[in-house]
């Protein structure tokens, strides 16, 4: 079965603001005009631009593939790892991110905020079909175009306003190989200065383009946890984001996974109106349905 990432997925990291502001990123770069954007050009031999050699049955996909047996231990809590583990071992690997190229997976980080990823798959296509998927030629491509492409995605404006502002910052960084190398704390607070790029956009970046150890909190995930009693559904995000890292085991592919599964699980089963029926994961008591009963009474 696709992962539930081919379906339904929106971000909370919420429109933009009305004017964007100048600065780009922690380097302190600057939104360039139109004629210097046209003169951008992408790294030469530039990992980010390399398509992966990675497939799953619905296309390729850019990440750690699964490994040949499964980890002994998903986390150090025994909780979160009984959770993990049933799972994977219902839904099987997942094979994300869904994405021909590092890079793409950026720019698939920034479409999919507040929107349904099979809108984010029809602004890809168009960017595609432009071969507009690299961060040099989405500086050059010419603005109306550009928004025309991104129509699907929602947002459009904003959005393509955000993909200039990534790019630019992704060169002037060093590109992949720099996101690969620089250390993680000050690289994460560099990416989060990028107008556009909140908390969960920037470690779904790191995590899959760059492959870095950095846990992504969606909204699923804060859902999962909440419902089973191993965080409050309205902790902070940083608070989240340190618990599991705090607990999760030191592998990249858990990492990936474990995001992954709370995705496929918050798509298909653990929704607002749960259906725990044919999760693979151990219905939590009380069932989500009679806590919220509960709650009304």
């Amino acid at each position: 079965m696709a992962s539930a990432i081919q379906h339904s997925r929106r971000r909370g990291e919420g429109g933009a603001p009305s004017k964007p502001p100048q600065r780009t990123g922690g380097r302190g770069g600057v939104v360039r005009s139109a004629a210097l954007r046209a003169t951008a050009r992408d790294l030469p031999g530039d990992p980010g631009l390399e398509p992966t050699p990675l497939a799953s049955p619905r296309g390729p996909y850019v990440g750690t593939p699964p490994p040949a047996r499964a980890p002994r231990r998903w986390a150090e809590d025994p909780a979160l790892d009984t959770l993990l583990g049933e799972l994977a071992r219902g839904f099987g690997p997942q094979r994300w991110w869904p994405a021909a190229t590092p890079f793409e997976v950026i720019a698939g980080a920034i479409l999919t905020q507040n929107t349904a990823w099979k809108n984010v798959e029809r602004a890809l296509a168009n960017l595609r079909a432009r071969e507009w998927v690299t961060p040099a030629r989405l500086l050059s491509a010419p603005e109306e175009e550009l928004r025309a492409a991104l129509v699907p995605s929602g947002y459009f404006n904003s959005k393509a306003r955000k993909l200039r502002a990534i790019s630019e910052w992704y060169l002037a960084a060093g590109g992949l190989a720099a996101l690969r190398e620089r250390p993680l704390a000050p690289l994460r607070a560099d990416l989060l200065g990028v107008w556009g790029v909140g908390p969960e956009t920037a470690d779904s970046i790191l995590c899959y383009a760059a492959g870095r150890r950095t846990a992504v909190v969606d909204a699923y995930a804060r859902r999962i946890l909440s419902r089973y009693g191993l965080a409050r559904a309205d902790a902070p995000y940083e608070e989240l984001r340190a618990w599991l890292q705090a607990r999760l085991a030191r592998s990249q592919w858990v990492y990936e996974e474990s995001h992954a599964l709370f995705v496929r699980a918050g798509y298909e089963n653990c929704k607002p109106s749960p259906a725990c029926e044919g999760c693979p994961a151990t219905t939590p008591e009380p069932p989500p349905n009679r806590e919220r009963r509960a709650a009304r009474r």
